[in-house]
This record gives C-alpha cells, sequence and structure tokens, in this order.
C-alpha cells in the first residue's frame, strides 16, 4: 500500500480542497500518513495571498523531499497555479494549481508511469465549478463545507481572482446532499466557505440563487451550527439580516473584511463600501444579533498610506469594538495594481502598523470575551482531555471555552466564571 502525507496552507477553502484530494488518494487505497512521517506522496496545498505564504509553500516542499527524497511531490492551490511550470524546478512530480484536484491521482499516477515532471495548469478564468465533495473532516464535530469559488472583484492588492478564476457556485442541491453526508457522519456544526462567499448566487441569478438559499440547504436532521465564513458589508442589507435572522441554526459570528477604516485607503485598494457603509453593517448585525461576535481582517502600510489615515483605521477598528481582527502588513504581489502605485511603504513602518493593530485587536478581544462573564453560553465540545477532566469546544460566538467533565459532541450550557488566555472558563448549569 502506497502511503500520502497532506501539508496545507492558507484560507479554510484549501482545508476543504485538501480533505477532498486525501479522500480520493484513500479511495485509490492509499495510506494518508501525518506530513511529518516518510511517505511515498507529499501533498502540498499552498497559498499565495503574500510572501509569507509563498515562503512557507515552498519550505513544506523542501521538507517533504528531505523527509523522503524518492517520495512523489504534488503541489496544488494557488501558488501553483500562479507559477505553473516553474514549481517543476523545485522537483516535484505533478503541478495542478486551482483545477483539476478532482483528477489528482490519476495525473499523479500517469506522470509517474511515463517518468514525467507534470505541470496540469489550466485557465481557471474559463472552468465550471469543480466537484470536488468530502465525507468527513479533521475535527470531530464541526467541518468545512465550501459552496463557491473564485473572485471578480479585483482589488487592487488581491492576486486571488488572477489564481482562482472567475465566479463559481455550487448548486444548492448539491450543497444539501454533502450536508446530510456531514449530518449523517456526526457534525453538527458546518462552516460554509467560499473565495468571495458574498458572491454566492451571481453565476446563478437567473434561477434566483442567493446565499441565503445555501444557508437553509443545511438545515438537515442533525445540523446544529451553520457559521458563515468571510463576508463584504456590500451583503449586509436589513432584507438580508432580517432572513438570516430566520435561521435558528445560524451562528451570531459574523466576519466582515474591513481592510482599512480609511476612504482613502478604500478607494485606492477598489473595495466597494465606505468606512460608514461599514458600520451601518456592523449595527444592523447587532441589531438582529445581540452580543454577536464581528470579526475582520484589515492590511497595515497599504501604499500611500498616511499616519493620518492609518490613525483613521486606528480609529475606526476602536469604535467598531471587533471581537477579533486578523492584521496583515501589506505584502506586494506582482502583477497587481498596487504593486506598482507610487508611495510604497517601508516594511518596517508596515509591519510597527501591523504590531499596534494587533496590540489594539487583542485588547478588543479581551474586552468582548469579558463581556460573557456571568452570562450562560451553549458550548460545543470538540475533544476532550481525560487526563486533566477537561473539555473543550466553541460558543456559537466562536469563544474558546474550557470546563469540567464532558462528552465530545454534546452541547452544553456552560455559565462563564473567567477568562483564558484565549477564551473562557465556565461550569456546566444544570439540564433544563
Amino acid at each position: 500500500m502506497r502511503s500520502v502525507a497532506f501539508h496545507t496552507l492558507g484560507c479554510k477553502v484549501n482545508q476543504y480542497d485538501s480533505q477532498a484530494m486525501l479522500e480520493l488518494f484513500q479511495q485509490a487505497g492509499y495510506e494518508a500518513r501525518p506530513f511529518s512521517e516518510s511517505a511515498d506522496v507529499y501533498v502540498v496545498n499552498t497559498c499565495t495571498v503574500t510572501g509569507t505564504g509563498d515562503k512557507k509553500s515552498l519550505n513544506a516542499v523542501r521538507r517533504a523531499l528531505r523527509q523522503n527524497p524518492a517520495a512523489d511531490v504534488v503541489i496544488a492551490g494557488c501558488l501553483a497555479q500562479r507559477d505553473g511550470e516553474k514549481l517543476l524546478e523545485t522537483g516535484a512530480r505533478l503541478v495542478i494549481g486551482t483545477s483539476r484536484r478532482h483528477e489528482v491521482v490519476q495525473l499523479l499516477e500517469e506522470a509517474i508511469e511515463k517518468g514525467q515532471r507534470l505541470a496540469a495548469v489550466d485557465d481557471v478564468l474559463r472552468l465550471p465549478y469543480e466537484p470536488l465533495r468530502i465525507t468527513r473532516h479533521e475535527g470531530h464535530t464541526r467541518a468545512v463545507l465550501k459552496i463557491q469559488e473564485g473572485c471578480d472583484r479585483y482589488c487592487t492588492y488581491c492576486i486571488i481572482p488572477y489564481v482562482r478564476g472567475g465566479i463559481r457556485s455550487r448548486r444548492p442541491e448539491d450543497i444539501a446532499d454533502e450536508a446530510r453526508r456531514l449530518a449523517a457522519a456526526g457534525f453538527q456544526e458546518l462552516v460554509l466557505t467560499g473565495i468571495h462567499l458574498t458572491s454566492y448566487g451571481r453565476d446563478l441569478k437567473e434561477e434566483g440563487v442567493t446565499l441565503l438559499d445555501a444557508v437553509r440547504a443545511c438545515n438537515a436532521p442533525g445540523v446544529a451550527r451553520v457559521r458563515l465564513g468571510s463576508l463584504e458589508p456590500v451583503i449586509v442589507t436589513e432584507e438580508f439580516v432580517s432572513a438570516l435572522q430566520k435561521e435558528s441554526r445560524v451562528c451570531p459570528q459574523f466576519h466582515l473584511a474591513l481592510q482599512s477604516g480609511s476612504d482613502g485607503v478604500l478607494r485606492r485598494m477598489r473595495r466597494r463600501y465606505t468606512a460608514a457603509e461599514f458600520a451601518r453593517a456592523a449595527e444592523l448585525l447587532r441589531s438582529a444579533f445581540p452580543h454577536c461576535a464581528l470579526t475582520t481582517d484589515v492590511i497595515s502600510g497599504f501604499p500611500g498610506e498616511t499616519e493620518e489615515e492609518f490613525a483613521q483605521t486606528m480609529d475606526f477598528c476602536r469604535r467598531i469594538g471587533f471581537a477579533r481582527m486578523h492584521v496583515f502588513p501589506y505584502s506586494a504581489r506582482q502583477g497587481t495594481p498596487a504593486a506598482k502605485m507610487p508611495g510604497q511603504v517601508p516594511k518596517s513602518l508596515r509591519e510597527d502598523r501591523a504590531r499596534r493593530l494587533i496590540a489594539l485587536g487583542a485588547e478588543m478581544a479581551q474586552s468582548y470575551r469579558q463581556s460573557f462573564i456571568g452570562e450562560t453560553v451553549e458550548v460545543l465540545c470538540e475533544e476532550t482531555e481525560e487526563d486533566a477532566g477537561l473539555c473543550r469546544g466553541y460558543t456559537r460566538e466562536y469563544i474558546p471555552c474550557e470546563f469540567p467533565h464532558g462528552s465530545a459532541g454534546q452541547v452544553y450550557r456552560i455559565r462563564v466564571t473567567a477568562l483564558t488566555d484565549e477564551g473562557v472558563t465556565g461550569k456546566k448549569e444544570a439540564a433544563e
């Protein structure tokens, strides 16, 4: 029996794609192994959102070949789509980019049989939605469910539309089938994800399909929670929020991508909203889902960002009061308009501003978690530590929570008593 090991970088979409490819290998008779062990085949699912993603991806390929110089390496994902045949110079047997992943086993075995190194990278701008499916995931209770591929927003800093292609949406009936399979396998929480989730259904608009149809398609018996991936504020209308409020399974945690709190920077980024429109979206969500968690992404040091514009971002983030912020120093991506913009901010200043945003994010996260002390929350237990008698899981707001004595897969009502480094701790309340 040949063996295969995976290493996945980047977003939840990549996690889903890796799981789908792993299941294809297992169906073909391969044994799954940890990436840290020797294997016959290594698959590195890459990320190229930032320069750091590029470096980590290439380091993973080198690590695989050090562990087993005779191994066949497959490079998939966004960096593979961007650099194609160039990556064959790493010693990889197969490069497949962000398409043809459903053919990964067949393409690899044909390349091995012919003694070739193959770059099977197609033009993703013209492809339909790729038929990938999963039946399980790494966690015990929560699974990622991919419903959308591609992006056509072309923000000036972002390479993703060039390596993921245009909008392709998965049909609601296919989403419903996978939701039922995952629920039958014991997954109680489904995380809906895509490259640009806000655009879900735009390519199916003649059929009247929207993101709400994807949410409703997850109403399978056994699914207790549906969590939305990253959204943009333009989707948060009164009608959308009102409809979402009626879906009891939807978790009150919403990731709204901000990127900057300065209108000047947002215009240069070619984002399609203003700071005021973002604030209105946050207000609508909090009105419908009191005490919901609002999380976000912010880029520091975008070309031309002045101290005044950075201060506007800091002040705006404080005003919104995010439950969590993911902060990234701007990383120039070759081929994007922003890489050629004047006023490139020095790396040291980009990183200094990132540190200040991260410190603010930590302060706001602690304040948000602090607001739950004395409150009762619903926690889905994901794992237990028997020696310590602890159970760990997440609240509906996606706050990590630990408490004594529980069973994985069970939902508990927990009275929050204190903060931990990243979450909260509490005690079980008696069942009603």
